[in-house]
């Protein structure tokens, strides 16, 4: 263990769990977000004895006997739609409307906006906002597919940026500020900037620095910050993107936030974005149905994370590092952490356990947590596993995964020699269509290998954590095809090919290339 971690942990054996944390959160604003606008609204309507001839059809759970018993009848009778009490998100004027303002309070944001299809219809519409066809846009390549299919919307080319690895572990992490500049400085062209923060595994890169290096030169900065909705609530965890300066970002609350599945937001920063062009591009993009039970989570998340949050993040903290100190003394096993990487900083609360000294795969240690220990964890690849640490976490079940991965090491790590050839993501494709003209090619099944050589039609991606292995438009390479093989015969749960068998692939017919 480094001096730096054997430190840490020496502080946090001292720490006690009842420890009562002072909040940073200034007084007025604290009382400002004790309200919950939306959700007291939805409240209040479920209370009324109301004869609903609206939608939805169940009629406040009346029509389907089943739902109300699993669901339960209060909750039942807030699943509604847009009403003159409870406003309307395509235009809001009320209730939404204040608390979206709240949310944007809470985020250092200029303007948020209510997002019910998670943080995938987001990144579509912050793309779609500020993109047009033929536009470059700056990006690293461990994206989420969303980005790519927001690209096929908008039109927008794919530049790609050198990302940084952590070799042995396989495992993407960020940019570099130098690497943005000196590919701005090589194409003036590029419109926008699309950045991670945090990547899945929790690695950040220097924001501060690359948007001040992007606005020198008239360039936008997007943020998918999809794994990053608590940061701004505790100082020890890493700064979000629209507090530095970003145009736009995007955080899936749901996540690491406490809200519903799905429950995400569009922060949006003025001085450069038209927000009434988001907002238009949003009521194309969305739902004019808008789920109100997610809405209203958003609310009540957003008042939690503001009076409760550094509380609750302190603890979430503590557990990460206590995890990390006992996963690091089991053999065969070390956490990932950001050593050698640029940019130091990274989110401690992404537990990232590498596993290649047990001679297991990724995949094959998540299968074993599950059906053995009845462990659910956030992801596996074929040389980690993951496991998110948030604010509903207890002592016990963090003790219970350690003692997991003990018994698990106790088992394999002897009888292991051999570590797994480290999986390596194509990270500089070549990029020979935009995603849209391929998308809307021409194109055919040929077989595997054949396919080298040839143009994508499709994107192919292990889910989670959603990130192409091959995207349409690129260049398929042999490199490619290894990587394919890999996970097939890994077990990985792969997606969006046409072939489920993954004996062929989907690419653009030569004569569409003429």
């Amino acid at each position: 263990m480094h001096r730096k971690e054997e430190n840490k942990v020496s502080h946090l054996k001292c720490m006690d769990l009842n420890t009562q944390y002072v909040s940073v959160v200034d007084t007025n604003r604290l009382e400002k977000h004790r309200d919950i606008p939306l959700l007291s609204a939805l409240k209040e309507y479920s209370l009324q004895d109301i004869a609903a001839f609206d939608v939805p059809g169940h009629k406040r759970g009346q029509g389907v006997k089943v739902l109300n018993q699993y669901f339960g009848h209060e909750l039942m009778r807030m699943d509604v739609n847009s009403l003159p009490l409870l406003d309307n998100v395509s235009n809001a004027k009320g209730v939404i409307k204040e608390a979206q303002e709240l949310l944007a309070d809470a985020y250092h944001a200029d303007a948020a906006f209510f997002m019910t299809n998670g943080t995938t219809s987001a990144i579509h519409c912050m793309l779609m906002s500020v993109l047009g066809p033929n536009d470059k846009v700056l990006l690293p390549r461990n994206i989420h597919k969303s980005a790519l299919n927001g690209l096929i919307l908008c039109g927008a080319t794919p530049v790609y940026l050198p990302t940084e690895m952590l070799g042995k572990e396989g495992i993407a992490c960020n940019v570099k500020p130098s690497d943005v500049e000196s590919m701005l400085n090589q194409d003036s062209n590029i419109k926008a900037v699309f950045l991670l923060n945090p990547t899945y595994y929790g690695f950040v890169t220097d924001l501060e620095q690359i948007i001040q290096i992007c606005h020198q030169r008239d360039v936008l900065v997007l943020v998918d910050e999809a794994h990053g909705a608590h940061f701004p609530f505790h100082p020890d965890l890493p700064p979000s993107g629209v507090e530095l300066g970003a145009d736009v970002s995007c955080v899936s609350i749901h996540k690491t936030g406490g809200a519903l599945t799905q429950a995400s937001a569009l922060l949006v920063n003025k001085a450069r974005i038209d927000v009434k062009k988001v907002q238009q591009v949003i009521n194309m993009l969305q739902s004019t149905s808008c789920s109100y039970l997610l809405m209203s989570s958003l609310d009540g998340a957003r008042q939690n994370l503001v009076l409760n949050g550094h509380e609750q993040l302190s603890k979430t903290i503590y557990l990460s590092e206590y995890a990390r100190y006992k996963i690091n003394q089991i053999p065969g096993l070390h956490t990932i952490e950001p050593i050698g990487v640029y940019h130091q900083s990274y989110d401690v609360t992404k537990l990232g356990v590498n596993v290649q000294g047990l001679g297991l795969t990724g995949f094959e240690v998540y299968d074993l947590m599950w059906k053995k220990y009845n462990i659910q964890l956030e992801m596996p690849d074929f040389n980690n596993v993951l496991a998110v640490i948030s604010l509903g976490d207890q002592l016990k079940n963090i003790n219970r995964l350690i003692e997991a991965f003990k018994d698990i090491a106790s088992q394999h790590h002897k009888e292991s020699n051999i570590e797994q050839t480290p999986f390596k993501l194509v990270s500089h494709p070549q990029v020979e269509l935009s995603p849209r003209d391929a998308y809307f090619s021409e194109k055919e099944l040929v077989p595997l290998e054949e396919a080298i050589g040839r143009l994508a039609g499709e994107s192919i991606l292990a889910y989670p954590p959603g990130i192409p292995i091959v995207a349409p438009g690129e260049r398929i390479t042999s490199e490619v095809i290894i990587s394919l093989k890999q996970l097939k015969q890994s077990h990985a749960f792969l997606t969006d090919n046409v072939d489920k068998e993954m004996k062929q692939l989907l690419v653009i017919k030569e004569n569409n290339l003429s």
